[in-house]
């Protein structure tokens, strides 16, 4: 399997919606969005895509995003502005173009991003989940 990743980015505004925390005050990022590409075939040229075209597709996608309010834009005018559901959103977009797209990882900054994925199954959060902190 070949993987292809690209990265682009861009800077917008959201406040998250039910959520209580700093989070749910206006304030924004400048969002560093990696695209990864799977393919089991190379081209004759010898490449599985060009990356040139592969960052166009992603660029496209990000474009109504950049330097907006989230809350107000698309999709994102009735489902909460998170990283996961950016992921997934962006991912679908790609999907529309290019049927490679293997996976799309949204950074908010960076120590924290979120990967949507089609063929992993998670856990909802709504399960319980016991942690322990013992080393």
């Amino acid at each position: 399997m070949y993987e292809i990743k690209v990265k682009s980015g861009f800077s917008a505004a959201h406040n998250l919606r039910n959520y209580r925390g700093k989070c749910e005050n206006l304030h924004g990022h400048n969002w560093n969005i990696e695209a990864l590409f799977a393919y089991k075939e190379l081209s004759k040229a010898g490449m599985a895509v060009d990356f040139k075209e592969a960052k166009r597709i992603l660029e496209s996608v990000l474009e109504k995003f950049d330097h907006s309010y989230l809350n107000e834009t698309g999709a994102f005018k009735r489902l909460n502005p998170t990283s996961e559901n950016m992921a997934k959103l962006i991912y679908d977009g790609i999907k529309k173009v290019n049927r490679y797209i293997a996976s799309v990882s949204v950074w908010e900054n960076e120590n924290s991003c979120a990967t949507y994925r089609a063929s992993l199954r998670g856990r909802s959060p709504k399960q319980s989940t016991k942690f322990s902190t013992k080393i």
